[in-house]
């Protein structure tokens, strides 16, 4: 079967294209042996379509597990190369190559040593959201979900490089309080852009409401704050990665929660809970690089097998032994971002 879609965008297709794009793909990632990977933060038709949902890390752990001879990872490009470092046998389509992430963007390998040079001796820590490059500088990556036990893991008297995020990095200072951490100063534009003036308008507008905060947010600080001054009760404020929105999501009774991340997460968390309402604190925190990766496109990466991703060998087995360390580290987080 080929679907016949028209030239005009997805939004503008009928009920009758829609149920035809979901059959092509379907079938289309059957024949070509291929398991369809998407990331929370992607549009909702894009997640419905696929065979996982969920965060770049428990996706490309899900990928290197299956059978399937191809991963179509429907996200940014790092999150492929990720998946793609972890399943090396394996060919990695991603629907658009130029989607790019203005986190993993601030900080390059080049850049990374040249930190490194400067301050010998420091363990290495980067967020999984980084380039395979910057990943096989690092010692030992993290996610937000075990950003705290990956730090906590390193001698006290060891400093620490913590990279590329400065509000996640904050977060995990805030809680361990470690003093000799260095952080650099990146950040992800969209989570950046969720402000402590959101915060506090939405709170206003929602006083009974449970928060749910992602850490890179630019408001995760002033949440906290608001709970340590007595605005926000403790136990209805939770900061949180994705996976562990989600697993809250399923554990809540509240009526209404507020949800500080990108917008694509609301789509998971209301399949999780129907009863509760869950609204963003900012209704504008749409990824456009993440929003790249198109219903369109994703048909195109399935018929014509593009774009595919590869990463250097070397790169690609100090990338791993990070990834691995981190592993390594307690009980392996089912959870990344």
């Amino acid at each position: 079967m080929t679907a016949t879609l028209p030239a005009r965008t997805a939004a503008d297709w009928s009920p009758d294209q829609w149920e035809a794009w979901r059959a092509e793909v379907r079938q289309l990632a059957a024949e070509k042996d291929a398991v369809l990977l998407a990331h929370n933060y992607q549009a909702p038709e894009i997640q419905d379509v696929a065979d996982h949902v969920g965060d770049s890390l428990a996706l490309s752990r899900l990928a290197a597990g299956s059978d399937a001879s191809t991963i179509v990872f429907a996200g940014v490009h790092f999150m492929a190369e990720t998946a793609k470092i972890l399943a090396p046998e394996k060919t990695v389509l991603v629907p658009d190559a130029d989607a790019g992430c203005s986190l993993a963007d601030t900080i390059s390998a080049d850049q990374l040593r040249a930190w490194k040079a400067e301050h010998p001796g420091a363990v290495v820590v980067s967020y999984v959201n980084t380039s395979a490059g910057v990943k096989a500088e690092t010692d030992i990556c993290c996610t937000s979900s075990n950003a705290v036990e990956v730090v906590e893991s390193i001698p006290a008297d060891r400093e620490v490089l913590f990279l590329p995020d400065q509000f996640l990095g904050a977060h995990v200072q805030r809680v361990t309080g470690r003093t000799n951490m260095r952080l650099w100063m990146g950040e992800c534009h969209v989570h950046a852009g969720i402000s402590p003036t959101d915060l506090r308008q939405s709170v206003t507008d929602a006083p009974d409401a449970e928060l749910l905060v992602h850490p890179e947010c630019g408001c995760a600080t002033s949440a906290l704050w608001m709970v340590s001054d007595g605005q926000l009760p403790t136990d209805r404020v939770h900061v949180l990665s994705t996976g562990g929105m989600l697993d809250q999501a399923r554990r809540t009774t509240a009526k209404r929660v507020l949800v500080a991340t990108e917008i694509g997460m609301l789509h998971q968390l209301r399949q999780a809970n129907p009863v509760t309402d869950f609204q963003p604190v900012n209704s504008r925190a749409a990824c456009p690089y993440m929003k790249m990766s198109t219903p369109e496109k994703l048909l195109r990466a399935l018929r014509e097998g593009r774009d595919e991703v590869t990463v250097d060998p070397g790169i690609a087995a100090r990338a791993r032994a990070a990834v691995e360390a981190m592993v390594a580290i307690g009980t392996p987080s089912p959870v990344g971002e």
